[in-house]
């Protein structure tokens, strides 16, 4: 018998419109989801050991712009909603496309092999093994704690912690405060640090970051954005625009005691965040330049200050891991150790077929809309509606777009899979539309209903 049935690596966010695109579009799939529900990374301590989740967490884009398109957040959310709201959502997701049965839990792909069929062979933790005609993962790529690379000089004697572990903030409580990154997650939780007025906060940054707010003219900035930033206008307007926008909104960040980073906006990750410069200003948060060394109970910071710390929270980033990848296909540990792994339109490695990488992305907006519309593009693959490029032409495309990326950011592990968001989401449905096959759909067998929206 021919290999019909497609295996989806994760149940997050990534992974559950995954399965309503397979399901709409009639293609059996399994979903292996290593915790006991659904939402990946934005379920507060999930029991899968992944979440980065902490319980002040709020989202930073807009709900409107964060949602699937065929399934809107109620519009009694607030803008930007807590995490709890978000999760709730998903279920709500899950539910309406009739996916929760379609998902198995407690249950981790420890492998993923060639199989002789010409698929791929899933071995799982339960003893399950079966080859598929195609794997999507959507593991996610915000768990695997990054720590600094190399380690700071010297030694410290108070306590540390990764922001992927950080939940409550009583761990900061009457305690000098030093978080290294300024990052979303870093100027949060500085900003949670500040709030509770019981120690001194600094926040540590090699480089600087574009602080973004998330309102402009009381609309979320994201929306405002949406609809007038162009994917056709010239990088310099674009750049023009925004740094017009951020003059409106909060002046000069400088004037806040936040550093103007080198590099123009645009050419960094930015970090978006309402209340960062208000207690900067305040000073309530103290921002230092990159650390020197480690100094026993005190940091001493390339401007020669010192101070001293109780607390250090590492917000320095997360390795893109495959834990089931052995060395059978790319090298995994290489991927791990750079943070890059080359994909034709952030999807598909030319070297395998119906090879998928679902959610592989750092926008400067939500992942939800992005992995939607990859994964109904690899459903409209898998049932031939469309069709790939020569793999020469793949490859040109990705060294293309590699060097893009290298000109336009600075080298660093935090910078190699970025994209612009409405831009790249328009490249999407042109690649969609461009490789019609002009087939009709392929009804695969044993699944053929459609998710009803």
């Amino acid at each position: 018998m021919p290999l019909e049935k497609v295996c989806i690596i994760g149940a997050g966010s990534s992974g559950i419109t995954a399965c309503k695109n397979m399901q709409a579009y009639g293609i059996p799939f399994d979903c292996f989801e290593a915790g006991s529900q659904i939402g990946g990374n934005w379920r507060y301590e999930n029991d899968n050991g992944m979440s980065s989740a902490y319980r002040s967490l709020h989202i930073n884009t807009s709900r409107r712009m964060m949602a699937y398109s065929d399934f809107p957040m109620p519009e009694d959310y607030p803008p930007f909603p807590h995490h709890s709201d978000i999760i709730k959502y998903f279920d709500n997701y899950v539910d309406h496309f009739r996916l929760r049965d379609k998902i198995t839990f407690n249950t981790k792909v420890i492998n993923v092999s060639k199989g002789s069929n010409g698929g791929y062979v899933v071995t799982t933790d339960q003893g399950h093994s079966e080859e598929y005609l195609a794997v999507v993962v959507a593991n996610g790529h915000h768990w695997n704690a990054r720590m600094p690379e190399p380690m700071f000089p010297g030694t410290f004697n108070g306590e540390t912690i990764h922001s992927h572990y950080y939940k409550t903030p009583d761990i900061l409580q009457n305690k000098n405060v030093l978080v290294v990154g300024i990052g979303n997650s870093a100027v949060d939780i500085a900003c949670e640090s500040a709030l509770q007025y019981t120690g001194k906060v600094f926040l540590s940054t090699r480089s600087g970051a574009h602080i973004i707010p998330n309102y402009f003219m009381g609309m979320p900035l994201d929306e405002f954005m949406d609809k007038n930033y162009s994917s056709y206008s010239p990088m310099w307007l674009n750049r023009a625009i925004l740094s017009g926008i951020l003059w409106l909104a909060r002046g000069k960040q400088e004037s806040y005691g936040v550093p103007k980073p080198k590099r123009q906006l645009l050419s960094e990750h930015p970090t978006l965040s309402q209340n960062f410069l208000n207690l900067v200003g305040r000073g309530l948060i103290h921002v230092k330049p990159n650390i020197k060394e480690l100094a026993g109970d005190s940091v001493v910071f390339e401007d020669g200050s010192q101070e001293k710390i109780d607390l250090i929270v590492w917000c320095t980033g997360y390795k893109i891991t495959f834990p089931f990848f052995k060395n059978e296909f790319f090298d995994a540990k290489t991927v791990e150790e750079t943070n890059e792994i080359h994909l034709y339109k952030k999807v598909i490695h030319p070297e395998y077929p119906n090879l998928f990488f679902l959610g592989l992305v750092q926008p400067l907006g939500a992942i939800m809309p992005i992995a939607e519309r990859q994964s109904e593009w690899i459903a409209q693959l898998l049932s031939e509606e469309v069709t790939l490029p020569a793999k020469d032409f793949m490859q040109k495309e990705i060294d293309k777009e590699t060097e893009t990326m290298r000109k336009r950011y600075k080298t660093s592990k935090r910078h190699t899979i970025q994209v612009d968001y409405q831009a790249y989401m328009l490249e999407l449905a042109k690649e969609m539309k461009r490789m019609r096959s002009g087939k009709s759909r392929k009804v695969f067998a044993g699944n053929t209903t459609k998710a009803k929206v």
